[in-house]
């Protein structure tokens, strides 16, 4: 998918079956999300103005700009809470768990990062495929290059996208030309946030990697920066294999425990989003939830690389976004993330039902981000970024399909079947784009 098209429409009636949010169906159920056989969403200059059922908009506002998707569905675009866009060429890289993965496949591609035309060409691609895909809104890890956060930046203000990104800081168990120092992490993070945070849909996060590639001193300075601008969310990883929380307790022997390696240099607070969180202590639940930290579940790439079983039952007591992880996750596409959620969560002995699914990959993942006031639902005031879902893509989707009672009986299949062929149309501030 390319860039936005045309002009923008002073008003823009939208049709087809909608979700609406009322609630979190975790808390409420499915009620908590009300469908519409014949809904419409109304646009003007990017925002939601109006939802509701067709006819009644299109008579109160018979002078709209009319796109009438039929049967298909209206939904939040998709929201991706955790993925490293750098890693768009290694995806689905053979046989390695994390430490391995890193040094085999990561850290090798990262270095072409200082590369302004190399980030630039990875953007672009990138950006076209999650927009295939569905997906609206990205928080992405970049690399130690400043040209990287530029690139991605400057792709996503291009499309008139909402995205989020920062660069990735490590000192220390990295290769030579991927580490920067603690200074220098504080001073081309602070650089970087002052030119591109807030500029139109964009928001900068700061990024520590994880713990063990970023020494203490580090670690205490990003903290200093993020006490600086606390309105700012700060990404990093925790908790995602066994082997790796033995390698932080071999690098910090005084913490507490893995969280603590942040707690400790300042990087635990509400504005905090924690990739992974497999293998969470006790402690480290009670702190996150105390704190109203948020945690990321990235379910292709925990069993891609195998990491072990995310426990949803954390969202019970803290914001959980749902992510691709992409390239240590296996694939761009949230109705992916969402059928691999479904089978961790099965293998855990739950079975998660589908407005909880899109709910997380939508407005719940827009919660994690502290987005959730302007993306993520299909409501008046929020920025009118949509997934348009064919619900019959394939001739498998479409035969189970044609046998549902309800409108999750219909979804059901694409989100565990589904893939780019089932999204019909993206729209981006309003406006459609295009291939």
């Amino acid at each position: 998918m390319g860039q936005v098209m045309g002009p923008k429409m002073q008003d823009r009636l939208i049709l087809g079956q909608c979700l609406f949010y009322d609630a979190d169906p975790r808390l409420a159920g499915p009620s908590g999300l009300r469908h519409s056989v014949r809904g419409a969403v109304l646009i003007r200059d990017g925002i939601i103005t109006g939802v509701g059922e067709a006819d009644d908009l299109r008579r109160a506002h018979p002078q709209a700009d009319l796109t009438d998707h039929g049967n298909h569905l209206l939904l939040p675009g998709f929201v991706d809470a955790h993925t490293h866009y750098p890693q768009t060429a290694i995806i689905a890289s053979w046989g390695k768990r994390l430490i391995d993965w890193l040094n085999t496949y990561t850290f090798p591609e990262e270095t072409r990062f200082d590369d302004a035309a190399y980030a630039a060409e990875i953007a672009a691609r990138y950006f076209d495929l999650t927009l295939a895909n569905g997906t609206t809104t990205v928080a992405s890890y970049a690399t130690i290059h400043p040209a990287s956060v530029d690139a991605y930046f400057a792709e996503a203000q291009r499309r008139g996208l909402r995205a989020l990104t920062g660069k990735t800081c490590m000192d220390r168990n990295a290769p030579e030309g991927l580490r920067d120092t603690a200074q220098s992490a504080y001073d081309d993070s602070a650089r970087l946030l002052a030119h591109w945070h807030g500029q139109g849909r964009l928001s900068y996060v700061i990024t520590p990697r994880f713990s063990p590639t970023s020494s203490p001193e580090q670690l205490e300075a990003l903290g200093a920066l993020w006490a600086e601008h606390p309105s700012c969310l700060m990404q990093t990883h925790i908790s995602e294999q066994v082997d790796e929380i033995a390698w932080v307790k071999s690098l910090y022997p005084d913490a507490r425990d893995y969280l603590d390696t942040y707690e400790a240099h300042g990087l635990l607070g509400a504005n905090g989003v924690y990739g992974h969180a497999i293998h969470l202590e006790p402690r480290e639940v009670d702190r996150l939830a105390e704190v109203g930290a948020a945690v990321v579940h990235c379910p292709t790439s925990n069993t891609f690389i195998g990491s072990g079983l995310f426990d949803m039952g954390l969202a019970d007591r803290m914001r959980v976004g749902l992510a691709t992880d992409t390239g240590g996750g296996s694939s761009f596409s949230m109705l992916r993330t969402m059928a691999a959620a479904y089978e961790v969560a099965q293998l855990r002995g739950v079975a998660l039902h589908p407005a909880e699914l899109i709910w997380r990959a939508t407005a719940g993942s827009a919660e994690a981000l502290r987005l959730d006031h302007k993306i993520g639902s299909l409501k008046p005031g929020i920025e009118a970024d949509l997934c348009v879902l064919d619900l019959a893509s394939t001739p498998a989707i479409a035969q189970r399909a044609e046998r549902a009672e309800d409108i999750w009986e219909a979804l059901f299949p694409t989100i565990m079947m589904g893939d780019d062929r089932a999204v019909a149309q993206v729209y981006v501030a309003g406006e459609p784009v295009t291939p």
